[in-house]
């Protein structure tokens, strides 16, 4: 706590804190999801502008992980 506290003086406003905050999130909730954060987030960041702002929750870690198997499965 202590430790995210001193990191957080730097994030610059409210704002990034927020934004800090969301990102952690996601990175916290694909290690739960048993999935390596840094290909996680490289894929989502790679594909998230050209994806459908009505199918955002096939990016979410426990959908993008089954959509992953999937593709494996397939090849």
């Amino acid at each position: 706590m202590a430790v995210g506290r001193k990191n957080y003086l730097f994030a610059g406003s409210d704002v990034g804190g927020d934004n800090i905050a969301d990102a952690m999130t996601l990175i916290e909730t694909a290690k739960i999801s048993g999935l390596d954060p840094e290909a996680y987030l490289a894929d989502v960041l790679a594909r998230i502008n050209d994806h459908l702002v009505t199918q955002l929750h096939q990016l979410l870690p426990w959908n993008w992980a089954r959509s992953i198997d999937a593709k494996r499965a397939a090849a």
